[in-house]
């Protein structure tokens, strides 16, 4: 029976969930997640999870901080001045904003908290700083001709 291997090419459905049990992802009501297993479509620990799976393989795996999103960077979160938002918005907590950078690249933000005329932005993946748990399903290896 043929196993995932590095460069395979699979089909996955997918329950993510914090330690907590709250879920960020699932794949169920949607088309299984395809990609390409160790070419860094994915998180390192979710293609690592599915290495050696069969078709029709369940399995519950756990991903660490470092092979998921990998921790919170303080450097990623910045001050702003409550005054350079547009008039017409009103900035509050957990609002999540697009920002462009010096050369033009769109990054996503939160504001995680106001304090007086400055907003805290974080730049940060939402995930970051969070261990995964991941519940899988092996949908199909595709074969490469």
């Amino acid at each position: 029976m043929q196993q995932v291997k590095a460069g395979d090419t699979v089909k996955v459905h997918y329950h993510g969930r914090l330690t907590d049990g709250t879920t960020f992802d699932s794949s169920e009501g949607r088309q299984p997640l395809e990609f390409t297993v160790g070419s860094g479509m994915v998180i390192k620990g979710f293609d690592n999870g599915v290495m050696g799976m069969n078709i029709g393989d369940k399995k519950t795996i756990e991903i660490p901080v470092q092979d998921a999103y990998g921790p919170k960077d303080p450097q990623m979160v910045m001050d702003f001045p409550i005054d350079r938002f547009p008039e017409d918005m009103k900035p509050e907590v957990g609002m999540q904003l697009n920002m462009s950078n010096g050369s033009g690249q769109q990054f996503p933000v939160v504001i995680t908290d106001i304090k007086g005329d400055t907003v805290i932005l974080d730049a940060n993946h939402p995930l970051a700083g969070e261990d995964l748990v991941f519940d899988l399903e092996l949908v199909e290896i595709l074969d490469e001709e």
